[in-house]
C-alpha cells in the first residue's frame, strides 16, 4: 500500500476521474445557494442537487469534486471520540444520467487498488439486501469473493428521503486487521468494532419514490458517491484516527505548543486538544466563505464553534486569545487547494479574534456565576440547574445554553431545558407584542393594510411625477365610503398612481390629489398585503367621491431627496465591500428624504480611517457622473450576471436591476437618480453596532449635506466666540485650554490625595481586630477610584495582617476597593471574593485578584450595610 498524504490523495482522486471524462469542479461554498433546506453544505452531493433533480442542466454529465463540508449534528461528541468531526472534505464522482453501477464500482476498485495500491485482500463490499445487480458486478466483474460481499438492510444500504430520487448503496470497507477487531468469528462489515472502516459509499439513484411509498424506476439513473478524505488518509497513513493524519496532526501539534500540554497523556486533555484541532478548520473555512458570528442560523454555528474552542483553551490553561495561532496552521496547510483562505487570511483572523475577545469578556463572569449555581445544586444534593437560572445566564450575561449544558455535563448535571425554552418563548412573545404595538394608526376595525383587498392598482411613478387617474376606493375611520369631505382624514385608492408605496426600505411618497374644488394632501403611501397601493390623505378643500377623475402629483423635492439617498445606499454597499471585504452584505435599510440608514454584516466597528475611505469612494463615484440604468430580466439572468441581491429572499420571476456605471448592480424596485452626479454630495454622520455582527451607517446627501455644512460653519463661529479666537486659530486655542484643564485636574487629584493621607490616622483608629486580623472599613466622599486605591495602599503599608475595604461616592457613582495583606492571602483570604459579596449588597458587581480588587455599586443607601458585612465575610473565608 502506498504511503501518501491527504493533499496528495485529493489531487490523485481528482486527476483519476478527470482521466475518466469527468469535469473537475472546485469546492462550492459552505453556504448553500438558493437552498433553504440546508443551513450549511454537509455532503458532496448537496450543492449538486439542482442537477440531480433536473432543475438545472449540469455543465457535464460526469462531474468530480472535493467538497468542503460541515456537520453539526454530532458537535457535542467532537473531542470525546476519535472519529467525530465538524469539518471534513468529501471526495465524490457523479453521473447525471450517464454511467451507472458497473462503471462506478469498477472505477472505485481501480482507484483503491491501483492508484492507492491498497491490497485487494483487504477490501470488502456491502450491498443492499435485494441488489443482485451490484452483487453480480462485485463478484463476476471485479472478482471479489462472495464471502467478502455483505448484504445489509435498508437502514444501512439504501439512501432515500420521504419522496423523490433514491436508491440502493454499496459501501467499500478496508480490513484493518484482527488487532482492531472484536474477536468474534463472524466479524465483518456492519460489526460495531473498529476492524472494518468504511471509506467509500456508492449511491445508485435509480428510483423516484412517490408519496404513497411506491418506487418508480428512473429513466436516467444517477450516480452519487462520497469518500471522506480524512478517513481514506487515515487508512493510507496507517493512522489510528483522523486526528493522527499528517496534515491534521500539524494543527494538533500547534495546540500542544500553545497550551504546553502533551497529547496522549490524559483523556480530558486529549478531548480539549481534539476539539480545538477540529474546530480550527471549521471556523477558518466558515469565515472564509462569508459567515459571521451571530445568534441565529449559520452565524450561530460559527459563534458556537469559536466559543467552544476558546473554552477548551481555558480548560488547557490558555489564558490569552490563541485561536489565530492555530488558524495560521490551517491556512498554511490547506492553501495548497483553497487559495482563497490565504487571500482572506487577514479577514479570517480579524473575525475570529474579535469573537474570541468578545467571549473572553463574558466567559469569566458567566463561569463564576455558573460555578456558584453548581455549588448550590451539589450542596442541595440535586441534579438539575433550573431553567430560570440558565435563562438568566443567557439573557443577562450572554452565556450560551450549549456551554452551560457542557459545563454541567462535566459535573454529571443537567439543565431543565423545557423551563429554559419557556422563558425564551416568553421573551420572544414580549418582542412580538412590542412589534405589534408599532401599527400604522388607531383604526377602529383593524389596520387598513389587512382589511383592504381586491383592488387593481398600478404604480406609474418611475417615469410620471404627475398623473391623471381615477378614484377606485375611499376609506374613512377604517370603513369604506363613497365620499370624503374637508377636515377628514382617510385613505384613497387610485387606479394608477405616481406615488411610490413604502417598500424595500424606501419610504412612501407624499404630495397632493386634486380636482376642481378638491385638494387632499397625501401624507404617506403604502402597500396592503395583496399589494394594493393606498394613499393616506388629509382633506384640505372640498369633497371627493368614488369614480372621480383626479390629478395625482408627488412632492418633487421630497422624491428627489429620497432618490438621492436611495442611489447613495447602492454606492455605499459596494464601497463597503471594497474597503471591508466581500463578506459585507446588506442587513436592512431605510431611505428617507433627509437621511439614509444602511445596516450591514461586519464583525467589528468600522475604523475612522476606513469610514473616510468609504465616504471618499462614494463621493468619487458621484463626481464621476455614472449613468444609472434600470433593466428588467429573469431572476436566473440576474444571478448569471452576478447582480447583488439577497438571494435567500424570495423574488418574483421578473426582477428589476439597477446598474450604476460599471461600479454597482443590484436588484431593486426603488426610485433612483438618472446619473450619480444628481446625488450632489455624500456625508457619513454615524457608524454603530445594532446587533452582534451587524453594523449601521447613517448618512446624508444633497440638500441635507448643504444644511449640515451650514450648521457646522455656524458652530465653528459660535465656538470661536466662546474661546475668544479667530476661526483659523480655534484648534490651537482649544488644545491650550485642554492642557490647562489637565494641569488643574492633576492639582485637584494631588490635593485629594493629600486630604486622603491626612485622614489615614482617623481611618486607622476605626479599625477592628478579629483573631489577629486588622479589618478596616471606611466610607469617603468625592474620591475617584485611583485615589481610593492609593489610600488603600497607604493603609495597608501601615498595618500588618490587614483586610481593607473602602467605599467612595464620587459624582453619584459608588466605588469599592478591597485589599488583603500577603500573609492573609496565603491563608486563603481573597479580596476578589470579598468585594463581590460587598458590592452585591448594593446591587453592583466586580472582582479581582486575591490581594486587590475593585467593584461598583448602585444603591448608595446600602453602603454602610455593605461595609458592616466585611467582618462576617472575612470570618467565613478564614474558616
Amino acid at each position: 500500500m502506498k504511503t501518501i498524504g491527504l493533499h496528495e490523495i485529493r489531487k490523485e482522486f481528482l486527476k483519476f476521474f478527470e482521466e475518466k471524462g469527468h469535469l473537475v469542479l472546485p469546492s462550492f461554498s459552505l453556504v448553500p445557494k438558493n437552498d433553504k433546506s440546508l443551513l450549511l453544505i454537509n455532503a458532496g452531493m448537496a450543492p449538486l442537487k439542482p442537477y440531480f433533480t433536473g432543475e438545472k442542466t449540469p455543465p457535464s454529465k460526469r462531474v468530480v469534486t472535493c467538497q468542503k463540508c460541515i456537520r453539526t449534528a454530532d458537535i457535542d461528541n467532537v473531542g470525546k471520540t476519535d472519529r467525530h468531526a465538524t469539518f471534513f472534505e468529501m471526495l465524490g464522482n457523479f453521473s447525471f444520467g450517464n454511467y451507472f453501477k458497473k462503471e462506478a464500482i469498477e472505477w472505485a476498485w481501480e482507484f483503491l487498488t491501483e492508484r492507492m495500491e491498497i491490497p485487494k485482500e483487504d477490501l470488502w463490499a456491502s450491498i443492499y439486501l435485494e441488489d443482485d445487480e451490484a452483487y453480480e458486478i462485485w463478484n463476476k466483474v471485479i472478482g471479489l469473493d462472495e464471502s467478502k460481499i455483505v448484504r445489509l438492510g435498508k437502514e444501512d444500504n439504501f439512501w432515500e428521503l420521504e419522496v423523490g430520487p433514491c436508491g440502493p448503496c454499496s459501501e467499500i470497507y478496508v480490513d484493518r486487521g484482527e488487532i482492531y477487531g472484536c474477536g468474534e468469528a463472524d466479524c465483518q462489515p456492519g460489526c460495531e468494532c473498529d476492524r472494518f472502516i468504511e471509506v467509500w459509499n456508492l449511491v445508485f439513484t435509480q428510483f423516484d419514490k412517490d408519496e404513497s411509498g411506491t418506487y418508480h424506476p428512473l429513466e436516467h439513473p444517477n450516480i452519487d458517491t462520497g469518500m471522506g478524505l480524512e478517513r481514506i488518509a487515515a487508512v493510507m497513513e496507517k493512522a489510528d484516527n483522523i486526528f493522527e493524519v499528517g496534515e491534521v496532526k500539524k494543527i494538533l501539534n500547534q495546540v500542544e505548543i500553545v497550551s504546553n500540554k502533551k497529547y496522549g497523556a490524559d483523556p480530558k486533555i486529549d478531548a480539549s486538544i481534539r476539539v480545538i484541532t477540529d474546530h480550527a478548520r471549521a471556523i477558518t473555512f466558515l469565515v472564509s466563505d462569508g459567515v459571521l458570528p451571530s445568534n441565529e442560523g449559520r452565524g450561530y454555528v460559527l459563534r458556537r464553534l469559536i466559543r467552544r474552542a476558546a473554552r477548551h483553551g481555558k480548560l488547557l490553561g490558555i489564558e490569552e486569545s490563541f485561536l489565530n495561532s492555530i488558524v495560521e496552521k490551517v491556512i498554511e496547510s490547506w492553501k495548497v487547494e483553497y487559495r482563497e483562505i490565504k487571500e482572506r487570511e487577514e479577514q479570517i483572523k480579524k473575525v475570529i479574534r474579535a469573537e474570541e475577545e468578545k467571549f473572553q469578556e463574558t466567559i469569566h463572569q458567566g463561569i463564576n456565576i455558573l460555578e456558584g449555581y453548581i455549588d448550590e445544586i451539589i450542596e442541595k444534593e440535586e441534579k438539575h440547574l433550573n431553567g430560570e437560572k440558565a435563562f438568566k445566564l443567557y439573557d443577562t450575561y450572554g452565556f450560551p445554553l450549549d456551554l452551560t449544558k457542557e459545563i454541567l455535563e462535566e459535573k454529571g448535571l443537567t439543565v431543565e431545558e423545557e423551563e429554559f425554552n419557556k422563558y425564551m418563548e416568553e421573551q420572544r412573545e414580549r418582542a412580538r407584542k412590542a412589534r405589534g404595538e408599532l401599527t400604522d394608526s388607531g383604526w377602529k376595525n383593524g389596520s387598513p393594510l389587512e382589511l383592504i383587498e381586491g383592488y387593481d392598482t398600478s404604480f406609474k411613478g418611475y417615469d410620471n411625477m404627475i398623473l391623471e387617474t381615477e378614484v377606485l376606493g375611499i376609506l374613512v375611520d377604517g370603513n369604506t365610503t363613497n365620499r370624503i369631505d374637508k377636515g377628514e382624514e382617510g385613505i384613497i385608492i387610485l387606479k394608477e398612481t405616481p406615488f411610490y408605496a413604502e417598500s424595500g426600505g424606501q419610504v412612501g411618497d407624499i404630495g397632493y390629489i386634486e380636482k376642481e374644488s378638491f385638494k387632499g394632501k397625501v401624507v404617506d403611501t403604502k402597500y396592503t398585503k395583496d399589494e394594493t397601493i393606498i394613499h393616506f390623505i388629509d382633506v384640505e378643500e372640498g369633497s371627493l367621491e368614488m369614480g372621480d377623475k383626479v390629478l395625482a402629483s408627488i412632492d418633487l423635492n421630497n422624491r428627489r431627496d429620497i432618490m438621492r439617498n436611495h442611489s447613495a445606499t447602492h454606492l455605499l454597499h459596494k464601497a463597503l465591500k471594497e474597503v471591508l471585504g466581500s463578506h459585507v452584505n446588506q442587513a436592512g435599510s431605510i431611505v428617507l428624504p433627509n437621511r439614509l440608514r444602511f445596516d450591514f454584516t461586519h464583525y467589528e466597528g468600522v475604523k475612522d480611517k476606513e469610514l473616510k475611505q468609504i465616504e471618499k469612494i462614494v463621493n468619487e463615484k458621484i463626481l464621476a457622473s455614472l449613468e444609472v440604468r434600470t433593466m428588467e430580466m429573469s431572476l436566473k439572468e440576474s444571478e448569471e450576471m452576478g447582480v447583488v441581491g439577497l438571494f435567500e429572499d424570495k423574488y418574483k420571476d421578473v426582477v428589476r436591476v439597477v446598474q450604476m456605471g460599471d461600479f454597482s448592480q443590484e436588484l431593486c424596485g426603488g426610485t433612483h437618480v438618472s446619473n450619480t452626479s444628481n446625488i450632489g454630495l455624500f456625508k457619513i454622520i454615524s457608524e454603530s453596532s445594532i446587533a452582534s455582527g451587524v453594523r449601521r451607517i447613517e448618512a446624508i446627501t444633497g440638500r441635507a449635506v448643504y444644511e449640515y455644512l451650514e450648521n457646522l460653519e455656524q458652530d465653528i463661529e459660535d465656538i470661536s466666540l466662546i474661546v475668544k479666537a479667530n476661526k483659523k486659530d480655534i484648534v490651537d486655542r482649544i488644545e491650550s485650554i485642554t492642557e490647562e484643564l489637565k494641569e488643574k485636574d492633576k492639582q485637584i487629584n494631588s490635593l485629594k490625595s493629600k486630604i486622603a493621607s491626612s485622614i489615614v490616622e482617623d481611618i486607622l483608629e476605626s479599625k477592628q481586630v478579629m483573631d489577629d486580623i486588622n479589618i478596616v472599613t471606611y466610607k469617603l466622599d468625592n474620591m475617584d477610584m485611583n485615589s481610593l486605591r492609593n489610600l488603600g495602599d497607604e493603609i495597608k503599608n501601615a498595618l500588618d495582617s490587614s483586610v481593607i475595604v473602602l467605599a467612595s461616592i464620587d459624582k453619584g457613582k459608588l466605588s469599592f476597593v478591597a485589599m488583603v495583606s500577603k500573609d492573609l492571602v496565603e491563608k486563603g483570604i481573597h479580596a476578589g471574593n470579598i468585594i463581590k459579596e460587598v458590592a452585591k449588597i448594593t446591587g453592583g458587581g466586580g472582582g479581582g485578584r486575591p490581594d486587590m480588587a475593585q467593584a461598583g455599586g448602585k444603591d448608595i443607601s446600602k453602603v454602610e450595610e455593605a461595609l458592616n458585612m466585611v467582618p462576617e465575610i472575612v470570618e467565613k473565608q478564614v474558616k
